[in-house]
């Protein structure tokens, strides 16, 4: 018997649209439209109880259950991954930038997550932990994986409600003043992200740069990059969404996750990690300064009040 380690009852507000489309959209564990229809010939995707077929048209109220076989064979990358919190239902770990979550390719997290986590001893354990949430390719830090079938239903319900909170560092170009919160639809969906600046950094070559930590409220495609890049404060390093000629050759994104808090699925407390973010920051920033100092002989203390 399969099992199931993702539920949703499709909302009343739903729009009429085929299952796999639907899938796609709701859930994070499938990397493209042919991964969901493979699953459904596979018998994993149900709709009440019952095995769809791929072209039906999902309906409000109806119980959507993603499952998995006993039978699947499971692929391990041999990769150490600094694990942050471990028990029998979930771990957190620290994903390198550069891996992706899952998809296709053999070097992904999901891959390389049992070979650092060890196996759940509870009767739900599924064939190996899985990932319950995204992380962009390009940003390290904290990811939440899931042990067991009833683990992962519910960190993803809580994510779905919006229940666990994270928190971001990042360095971006410019000098983006005080605390605030962006608010720009992504993709024509409210898209909603809370920031405050830690630390101005003046910078020769951009003029400032600010260290600066965000909580994105809603979790929609490349928010927080896109979010910052509209505001006119772009991710340092960001090729996507960055400015022309502030890209940063083999430095990578300034963008970091650095703090996870969730309601554990099994003991029901509180769980917050927090990490620092990785030591390329402290280094580029105390480069700028060194830089900005030897050009600026006369120039008073650095600290955040006396450079803002």
């Amino acid at each position: 018997m399969n099992n199931i380690v993702e539920t949703q009852v499709v909302p009343s507000n739903a729009l009429p649209v085929r299952i796999d489309n639907y899938i796609l959209n709701e859930f994070d564990i499938f990397p493209s439209r042919k991964s969901v229809k493979k699953a459904i010939k596979r018998g994993e995707i149900r709709v009440n109880g019952e095995i769809p077929e791929p072209f039906v048209i999902i309906q409000p109220g109806q119980l959507i259950d993603i499952t998995e076989s006993k039978e699947t064979p499971a692929k391990t990358y041999d990769l150490d991954l600094r694990i942050l919190y471990e028990d029998d239902w979930l771990a957190v770990v620290e994903k390198p930038p550069g891996l992706i979550i899952n998809g296709n390719r053999f070097k992904t997290l999901e891959n390389a997550l049992p070979y650092s986590i060890e196996a759940s001893k509870q009767k739900d354990a599924l064939i190996k932990p899985r990932p319950v949430h995204r992380l962009d390719a390009c940003t390290g830090g904290l990811v939440i994986a899931a042990k067991t079938s009833k683990a992962h239903v519910d960190l993803s319900r809580q994510f779905q409600h919006r229940e666990i909170n994270k928190r971001y560092r990042a360095i971006v170009i410019g000098k983006l003043d005080n605390d605030g919160v962006i608010s720009y639809s992504i993709d024509g969906k409210e898209a909603n992200t809370v920031y405050s600046s830690v630390e101005y950094i003046p910078s020769l070559k951009t003029g400032w740069l600010t260290l600066v930590d965000l909580w994105p409220m809603t979790g929609r495609y490349h928010q927080i990059r896109r979010h910052l890049s509209i505001m006119g404060f772009p991710v340092l390093g960001d090729k996507l969404y960055g400015t022309e000629g502030n890209i940063l050759k083999s430095k990578g994104v300034f963008l970091w996750a650095v703090e996870i808090s969730l309601k554990h699925p099994f003991y029901k407390w509180t769980l917050t990690i927090t990490i620092k973010e990785a030591p390329k920051f402290e280094t580029f920033i105390n480069r700028e300064k060194r830089r900005w100092i030897k050009y600026h002989r006369n120039m008073p203390s650095l600290d955040k009040e006396s450079v803002e």
